[in-house]
């Protein structure tokens, strides 16, 4: 009797980990639900270890992504070097064929909620690599401190310094790049930081190269509304839940859960700040397929204690999305990304409606079948046809 129920408790404990409900038009499902399994098996064992009192759970899920980490190896195609720009470290990968001319220049900025990912993950690697193949480019992978042991602004600063070094004539003259053909990439939270660097670079006196183009892949580009349609339609879809999402935003900017509790109930913005609203209203930003009858919830606002304390969740250097449209009309051609099946989605799309009417050139892929991460998930169907229009779009504009 005794091994029977233990039988059925590890079925169940089983069906937990491998059962997931997806969408029928998921390419290729048992892979995800796979990955999902191994994802989430780390999560919950990162979250059980804290609160055993052993060590903050993002501590534990880096010690896992560790094992993901490839060294600065050079190879016949390409000349992989690590050093640092203005004290922040970054990986720079070089083409080894001669050029015919000056090169483009790429800036990437790894994803990870502001606290987990570098530029020496496997995934990160490859993509750097492919980049210099396919474009015969010089990339610049930067890296940058991480919460909880770093909160916003240090992110934000270690990225955006790293990029004024670069944008200097020596600098570029140094690695053959070409001044007029330099842009900036990132994933998810590297999404948000190159927005976000590359609206304080338009306002910098002492920058005089500009971007010809930023790539924003399923970029989180807003702090205010947790209640989109896009989080309440994928609050449970695997890779970046809602609550994993929260918990991202909430350790940008501090270790102290209350933030955290006030964001999962969009209970965080002040009244004060209820103006910051008309920059996020997906009721007039989201075209109607994406709203799809869902009926727009006006705002609880919370008391002014959090938004003293951590001021950081309504500034435009962490929410790219609060900028003013005089700020967006002079951002360069950009590309976004997004995907179905992703608590982001509503983010990006939000910010690609503004750009048009802020009068800046965009090209929007948005993947139906697509969720969040598709771009890092090697070996995937999806991983190689979103990386094949990502470089097309880089090949015809950078």
């Amino acid at each position: 009797m005794g091994g029977k129920i233990l039988l059925l408790l590890v079925g169940a404990l089983g069906a937990y980990y491998v059962y997931t409900p997806l969408p029928d038009n998921i390419e290729e499902p048992w892979r995800l639900v796979w990955k999902t399994a191994q994802l989430k098996s780390i999560l919950n064992f990162a979250l059980f270890a804290e609160l055993l009192g052993i060590d903050h759970y993002i501590h534990i899920i880096r010690f896992f992504m560790s094992f993901q980490e490839v060294p600065p190896t050079s190879d016949e195609n390409v000349t992989v070097m690590e050093t640092t720009f203005n004290n922040v470290p970054v990986r720079i990968y070089t083409p080894n064929r001669k050029p015919e001319s000056l090169r483009r220049g790429l800036l990437y900025i790894h994803g990870g909620g502001w606290c987990i990912g570098s530029a020496a993950l496997l995934g990160y690697d490859f993509l750097s690599r492919r980049t210099v193949d396919r474009l015969d480019a010089v990339v610049i992978s930067i890296n940058y401190r991480l919460a909880p042991e770093y909160h916003f602004p240090n992110q934000f600063e270690d990225v955006y310094n790293a990029v004024r070094w670069f944008l200097n004539q020596a600098v570029l003259d140094k690695y053959g790049v070409d001044p007029k053909r330099v842009g900036i990439s990132g994933d998810s939270a590297g999404g948000n930081l190159a927005a976000a660097v590359a609206q304080q670079l338009i306002d910098d006196p002492d920058v005089k190269i500009k971007l010809k183009t930023q790539s924003l892949i399923y970029p989180a580009l807003q702090t205010l509304d947790m209640d989109l349609p896009s989080y309440r339609e994928n609050s449970h879809f695997p890779v970046l839940p809602k609550s994993l999402m929260v918990s991202f935003w909430s350790e940008y900017f501090t270790t102290n859960r209350s933030l955290e509790k006030a964001m999962v109930f969009n209970q965080h913005v002040p009244v004060e700040s209820s103006d910051l609203f008309k920059f996020v209203n997906w009721s007039s930003l989201l075209p109607e397929k994406f709203k799809k009858g869902h009926v727009y919830n006006r705002p609880t606002y919370g008391t002014s204690e959090l938004a003293k304390k951590y001021p950081g969740f309504l500034d435009v250097r962490a929410a790219p999305l609060l900028a003013d449209d005089s700020k967006l009309h002079n951002l360069p051609l950009t590309y976004v990304i997004t995907c179905q099946y992703d608590v982001l989605r509503d983010d990006g799309i939000m910010y690609v409606t503004r750009l048009r009417n802020a009068g800046v050139r965009v090209t929007h892929n948005h993947i139906e079948d697509g969720f969040h991460g598709a771009l890092s998930f090697q070996g995937f169907k999806i991983q190689s046809r979103t990386e094949n229009q990502y470089m097309s779009w880089l090949s015809k504009n950078l």
